[in-house]
């Protein structure tokens, strides 16, 4: 387990919420931020604000310096080969739309087909959908084993000859699969698709290496991993990027502009039209450092050491269902569950009134609760300010809500 101090850099994590110490459970929809990140973003304001790239002033230069510095950290954090290769976006949710709207719209044509699985997040739905309508394309779902797990066979017999885009999550925000992202990328590009991988969940718990997982595209959000809302990555390989025209059009993403003809700048430029998100990139570097300095790696074994304990915790309900794959090495540090007789909303009312942060709902996985048969169901997901105690108070909280409910 990772120490109890690094609690102590977050500040949120210090107050009680209804007379009881907050245990915050709500890490797979935003992570709480540590001083280093609150205060990286003070400092920019304080210190460095002015716009990028286009000032000789000193103020521009330096937001320019943590800014361009901001995306050699993300480069390094995924192993990307250039900087080139790293778009800011505003999150996850733009990264795949925009690789929707400008790859997508470019290569496929009717008759084609897009995969996805039923596990996806609705930002991983919604685009595809849209694209498929457009083009008279075909969109089909990866069938998910009974435990909520994919199989590369069911992968290969879904992907063939006719497929244009593979998009799949590395790890899912309600069952907590930790999907076989390289062995499907091997099966995609065998038939000439290309590999689209929703990272959101898995950016802020996992060592991510784009180089060793060949997928095409990456994209993930800053909120998740300690970083600032309104700040997130699209990773592509270079050529792919190259071929791609922008999706937004204006300032700071052009090179030339006549009255009737514009030229774009190069890569990554063109595809960041407008002021850029400066303080978000900025506090998303501060992010990548603060989660480095701990160690993806350590971070990752804390998070199954976690959802292990909480399951077996949590096994010993009567009347409590958990979704997923039972063993905690197959899924990262999200436990979904439902009480019997009891509605998710009521029994996270019940848990936010003893101080403990957990999901209700659909989350964002409309498919995949129809799937699972349930209109909605309660999540509790663990980051690196998570103890032991944290799972035992919910436990706790469970059994007060139990009883209360019966």
């Amino acid at each position: 387990m990772l120490s109890k101090e690094i609690r102590k850099h977050f500040p949120i994590l210090d107050q009680e919420i209804n007379g009881h110490p907050l245990v915050y459970l709500d890490s797979a929809a935003t992570s709480q931020k540590p001083r280093q990140v609150i205060e990286a973003l003070n400092d920019y304001y304080s210190y460095d604000n002015a716009n990028v790239h286009r000032g000789v002033h000193t103020l521009g230069n330096r937001a320019t310096d943590h800014y361009e510095g901001a995306r050699e950290k993300v480069r390094k954090f995924i192993n990307a080969k250039s900087t080139q290769e790293v778009i800011f976006t505003r999150g996850a949710t733009t990264a795949l739309n925009m690789v929707a709207q400008s790859y997508g719209r470019a290569n496929v044509s009717e008759g084609d087909e897009i995969i996805i699985t039923h596990m996806e997040h609705h930002s991983n739905i919604i685009p595809w959908q849209q694209l498929a309508k457009e083009k008279g394309a075909v969109l089909k779902y990866i069938v998910l084993e009974e435990d909520g797990t994919l199989s590369l066979d069911k992968v290969r017999e879904a992907v063939t000859d006719r497929t244009k885009i593979v998009s799949i999550m590395y790890v899912s925000n309600v069952l907590g699969t930790m999907n076989p992202i390289k062995e499907i990328t091997e099966i995609a590009h065998a038939h000439g698709a290309v590999m689209v991988v929703d990272g959101a969940q898995a950016a802020p718990h996992l060592k991510l290496d784009v180089q060793e997982l060949n997928c095409d595209f990456l994209a993930f959000s800053g909120h998740k991993m300690c970083g600032p809302t309104g700040i997130g990555v699209l990773y592509g390989k270079k050529e792919l990027l190259n071929e791609m025209e922008p999706v937004e059009f204006g300032g700071e993403m052009i090179d030339f502009v006549g009255l009737h003809e514009s030229t774009w700048k190069e890569l990554p430029w063109k595809f960041e039209g407008g002021t850029p998100i400066i303080a978000g990139a900025i506090g998303l570097g501060a992010a990548i450092d603060f989660l480095e300095e701990i160690g993806l790696d350590q971070i990752e074994r804390h998070e199954h050491e976690l959802a292990g304990y909480a399951m077996e915790k949590m096994s010993t309900m009567d009347g409590l269902t958990i979704y997923g794959p039972h063993d905690p090495k197959k899924r990262a540090g999200i436990v979904t569950f439902n009480l019997d007789n009891v509605h998710p909303h009521d029994l996270a009312t019940v848990l936010d009134m003893n101080g403990i942060a957990v999901r209700a709902g659909h989350h964002c996985a409309q498919p995949l609760m129809k799937w699972l048969e349930c209109s909605a169901t309660a999540r509790a997901s663990f980051y690196v300010y998570n103890t032991e105690e944290d799972v035992d108070r919910l436990v706790e909280g469970l059994r007060i809500a139990k009883e209360y409910f019966q």
